[in-house]
This record gives C-alpha cells, structure tokens and sequence, in this order.
C-alpha cells in the first residue's frame, strides 16, 4: 500500500463529465488499497474569469480582497470531486487552505508555502477517507485567504505531499508525459521514462509547459518522487503506477533506474523572450551595473547576456533577452537612463526563440555544444547569442526557424523514436 497524492489541473476538470471520469480514476487508485489525498485546480478558463471580475471591479483592487476571489474556483471543484466520489460509494471530503491548515506568508497573490499542518490530513487518509484539497491557496498568519500565483496548484500538490511523506506525487495534465520535445513539432519525438529533478527544471525554466518550474524545485528541495500523467484515459484504464507516464527522480534514484542514460535528455523551445541591444557602451567598469541595477529593482529577470570585445575607441555592444512580457517596460526604464547609461542606440527584437538541449550526460561528455553549433551552421541557422549551464546550452536564433532548429538538433543527437 503507498500513500499518493493525486493533482488535478484545469482541462482534467472541466465539467461534469471530466469530474466523473477523474473521480473514477481516485476510485480506482482507493481500491487498490493506497491512501489517498488529491489537489485539483479550478476549472480551464475559471480563474481568468474571476481575475477579469476584479479587474472590472477596480483596476488598483486590493490584493487581499483579490485571493478571495480567485481562490474560489478550487473551491467549487474540490466540492464538487468529492461529491461525485461520494456518489461512488467513497468516503470522502474537501479541505480547503485554511482547514488543512496550509500556512504562507501574507505576499497576496503570490504567496509562499510555509509550513502544512498535516496531521488531521494524515489521520483521515489513513482512516480510508478521499481528501480533497484546492490547490493554489493558503492561509496567512493574519488568517486571511492566500493564493500562490497563476499555475500554484502543481505547488500544492508537492507541498502537501511532501507534508504527507507520500510514496509520489502524481500530476495529471492534458499529456501523458515528458518527451523529449514538444510532440507538435517532432513526430518522432519519444516520451521519457525517467528524468532527474535538475533536467526537468531546466526544461522548465526554458519553455516546457508540462510541469510549474517552482513545483520542480519544491519537489527537488524536499525530495518528492513526481509522476507525470494523463487524466484523458479511457475508464478501463489501469490504475496511475501501471500507466507509462514520466517519473520525476533525484539524480542518484535514476543512476539505479537506467545505466545506459542517454546524453540529451530533452529540447525545448521558447517564443516568450525578446533581444535587446545597447550600442556604443563606454568599456569602464560600472557600466554594466547601470544597465542591470534598474531592470533588477524592477523586478525584470534578465537571461542571455553577451558584451562584445571593446572596439579601439573604447566602447563596447551590449546585448541581452527579457521575457517578452517585459520589453516595453525595459525598453521604457533604459530609455529614461540614457545618459547615464551612456548607450548611442537602443535595439530591440521580440521576433526570436531561445532552443535549449538539456542533460545530465554534459556533465561527462565533450562536444554537446559543438553539435548544436555545428547542426545549426548546416542549416544556415544563424546564432544570435548563447547562454549555459552545467546540463544545458541555450541559443537564440530567428523565430521563423524555430520548428526547424527543434527538428534538426533531435535528429542530431540520435532522439528520434519509431
């Protein structure tokens, strides 16, 4: 018997007919003798339709008043799975933030997990009863409703599982894994068995959509086992431990799991950053600094970041990439510091994607980045700019040939499947 924690998103329960057929598939993991606690979102489009009342409501709304309003979509679902359980013959219930009680600081609308007071959580799932918990909200310590910021509910289910000392946290999404990348794009493209917390966050961090990056980190800090599942299964289907979906592991778990590791573990694509370029920048020191010191004040993250050779006349180019989301701003804050920056031209380009090869394997083998450039060069791809780490190498080429960067560089390191 384990102890599982199942997560819910937005498409698995949207409507009645999705919330049956995820109630079947708690019923079965119950019946199968395993403890049981589930953490769903609210229903697909739900919270931007509340995030829209607010907006309405007044555009400077009052962040606190604004929890309680988003909060309430994982309200109604959490209600509503554990009547259609109820329906089934479980015995279940719904917990929600302030009940179980899941403790976060008072940053509303972007709060932080503090601490899970699991204990009545525990003894109830271990009584044989269903838990069901909202995902994405909290409690404060002034005991006022608290939300974790958009795509929080994957958080959740770490967080509680982690509370829980669950066997896996099990998170069903409109996929049914981790593939070595976006499927749309590569037909070929293989679903992985296994992929370490350090990968997954990478992939995360640089445009896959499958899992919250800041649900990964949870999951890698306090060392939850993740599975990756979907909810679109037909209602004969085997219980979730059968399904070939994507476990999340510690670096060390997966070295058991799979000796012949592949290099690359996976490529991701993303559209949502934009370039940026500061011309004709004075070569002294502190220059930079008055470029980045405003856009960390602002809050702007800041990714690639490439100053060329200092030209004779001692001045140097400047170049960088922000989320896409941030561009006028950025653009606005430099602007406005001109002088003090000591820039000649301001270029920006928001027609760019950042392709990314994520592995562990770099860490033992030379020539990955090599590869990349090398693939790319074959294909008149042209490379605007390059960032690493130590199991990933991001370029940044046009957008136009985003599709065909992915295609080339999967092929190049031998991923395609059958």
């Amino acid at each position: 018997m384990a102890r599982i924690v199942m997560k819910f998103g937005g498409t698995s329960m949207a409507g009645t007919e999705r919330i049956r057929r995820v109630a079947r598939i708690v019923q079965r993991q119950q019946a199968a003798g395993h403890e049981v606690a589930v953490v769903v979102s609210a229903m697909a489009g739900e919270t931007d339709r509340l995030v829209n009342f607010c907006r309405e409501a007044d555009p400077l709304y009052d962040p606190a008043e604004y929890d309680v309003v988003v909060a309430s979509g994982e309200q109604v679902t959490s209600g509503l799975l554990a009547m259609h359980l109820q329906a089934l013959g479980c015995k279940a219930r719904s917990w929600l933030g302030w009940q179980v009680p899941i403790k976060t600081d008072d940053a509303h609308a972007k709060a932080r997990i503090e601490d899970i007071d699991a204990e009545a959580l525990m003894a109830s799932m271990a009584s044989g009863e269903i838990a069901v918990i909202p995902g994405f909200q909290g409690v404060s310590p002034a005991g006022r409703v608290t939300t974790l910021g958009r795509g929080g509910s994957d958080t959740s289910a770490v967080a509680v599982a982690a509370a829980v000392k669950a066997d896996r946290c099990d998170i069903y999404t409109d996929v049914d894994g981790v593939y070595t990348t976006d499927p749309r794009i590569v037909a070929k493209a293989r679903k992985l068995k296994n992929v370490t917390y350090e990968e997954m966050l990478e992939l995360a961090s640089v445009g896959s959509k499958v899992l919250q990056t800041r649900s990964v980190s949870l999951a890698m800090k306090e060392g939850v086992r993740v599975q990756v599942l979907s909810s679109f299964i037909d209602d004969d289907a085997p219980a979730a431990d059968t399904i070939p979906g994507t476990m999340i592991v510690s670096d060390e778990e997966l070295e058991g799991l799979d000796m012949e590791r592949q290099l690359i573990t996976g490529i991701a694509a993303d559209k949502n950053e934009a370039k940026i370029t500061l011309t004709r920048i004075a070569d002294r020191p502190g220059a930079v600094a008055a470029i980045f010191g405003p856009l960390a004040a602002a809050n702007i993250n800041v990714d690639m970041i490439i100053q060329n050779i200092a030209k004779d006349r001692g001045e140097t180019d400047v170049t960088f990439t922000v989320p896409i989301a941030d561009l006028a701003r950025t653009q606005a804050l430099l602007e406005e510091r001109k002088d003090t920056i000591g820039y000649y031209r301001l270029l920006a380009n928001s027609k760019v994607a950042k392709i990314s090869v994520v592995g562990v394997g770099m860490r033992s083998h030379a020539g990955v980045a090599a590869t990349m450039f090398r693939s790319l060069a074959d294909r008149g791809i042209n490379i605007q700019a390059i960032t690493t780490s130590e199991i990933k190498v991001s370029v940044l080429i046009d957008e136009d040939e985003t599709e065909l960067a992915v295609r080339v560089l999967h092929t190049a390191y031998e991923m395609d499947g059958e």
